[in-house]
C-alpha cells in the first residue's frame, strides 16, 4: 500500500515538472507547450484515478 501511495504522488511530481516545462517553452514552441499541458492533465487524472482505486481496495480489505 505504501508503494502505491508513493506512485500517486509521483504523478503529481510529474505534473509539476510538465507544467514547469510548458511555461519554459511557451513563447518559443507553442505546440510542445500544449503537449506538456496535456501531460499535466493526464498526470493529475492518473493521480485521482489511482487514489480512488487504492482507497476502494483499502476499504475492501478492512
Amino acid at each position: 500500500m505504501k508503494l502505491s501511495k508513493f506512485f500517486e504522488f509521483a504523478y503529481l511530481a510529474a505534473a509539476a515538472f510538465f507544467l514547469y516545462e510548458a511555461f519554459i517553452v511557451w513563447d518559443t514552441q507553442r505546440e510542445r507547450a500544449y503537449l506538456f499541458l496535456f501531460f499535466v492533465v493526464l498526470a493529475i487524472f492518473m493521480f485521482f484515478f489511482r487514489r480512488h482505486f487504492r482507497n476502494k481496495y483499502g476499504n475492501r480489505k478492512k
